[in-house]
């Protein structure tokens, strides 16, 4: 596992995007053989999102022959809702790129038969040759999409019941009233985000510490999902200075020097 410190989240972000169209290009992708990204949504990924429109606009990148498959959707939630992950999507990224609508895929929280959308979703993964690279967030508690603590190792897309924790969090989103904040969605399993080839997680902010320091330092646990990214072959954390505040001096410093030039280079990540 690898992980990338930086001094903040604007550094941070940028890294992330150059590191992502890097990987686009790199692969030279047709309509035949996409690139095949996996996309989360909340505040984690915003900084990033921005970075690759800018390198769109600059010429930098292509997403025409990029296929998307994003973690999760709330259950019951209009897709036209300002809190939707459709919407998040299209106004935070797609609209401002050139992906083709058919080539994006958010699971979809008002299918008539939930199940049948599970199976279908990762159905359609295994179509396009599997997930090339998993962008992905954190919660505060460690899970990743919403594989709540306890979620199995192994398991895939499917329903899943959102703890009081994660629906507190997510309530400032829907003014700060967790009755409003859907109790179930459909996300993608953490064997779903392990089976992809690459997997690229961003922790920022000291609200994030204590995560990262069980997905670091300590075993890999169910009750912390995220942990499950050291078993991963080609696993990577991003991650900020404030980050950082609770894991050993000694693993930071290891980290940045053993990534130094990763960190120093970021030019390079679009011309190597």
């Amino acid at each position: 596992m690898r992980i990338l410190i930086h001094k903040d989240y604007d550094s941070l972000s940028k890294w992330v995007a150059y590191y992502i169209a890097r990987n686009i290009n790199a692969k030279k992708p047709t309509p035949d053989k996409p690139f095949v990204l996996g996309l989360p949504t909340g505040s984690s990924p915003i900084g990033a999102y921005k970075e690759l429109i800018k390198l769109y606009q600059a010429g930098k990148v292509s997403f025409r022959n990029v296929v998307t498959f994003n973690m999760d959707e709330y259950v019951g939630l209009p897709e036209g809702h300002p809190e939707s992950y459709h919407y998040f999507m299209q106004e935070r990224l797609f609209r401002h790129i050139d992906i083709p609508k058919e080539n994006i895929n958010i699971p979809n929280g008002n299918a008539p038969d939930l199940e049948k959308e599970c199976k279908e979703y990762e159905e359609k993964i295994l179509k396009v040759g599997g997930i090339d690279l998993f962008l992905g967030g954190i919660g505060v508690d460690g899970h990743l999409a919403f594989n709540e603590p306890g979620s199995s190792m192994t398991s895939r897309t499917r329903i899943k019941t959102l703890t009081l924790d994660t629906r507190v969090a997510n309530a400032r989103f829907f003014d700060n009233d967790v009755s409003k904040v859907p109790a179930t969605a459909l996300t993608v399993g953490l064997g779903t985000i392990m089976s992809a080839k690459e997997v690229l997680i961003i922790i920022n902010g000291i609200q994030k510490a204590r995560a990262l320091y069980h997905v670091v330092e300590l075993g890999v646990n169910h009750m912390w999902t995220g942990s499950m990214l050291q078993l991963h072959r080609y696993g990577i954390i991003a991650c900020d200075e404030e980050a950082t505040m609770e894991l050993k001096v000694g693993t930071v410093k290891y980290f940045k020097d053993i990534e130094r030039h990763a960190l120093e280079n970021l030019p390079d990540l679009l011309t190597e």
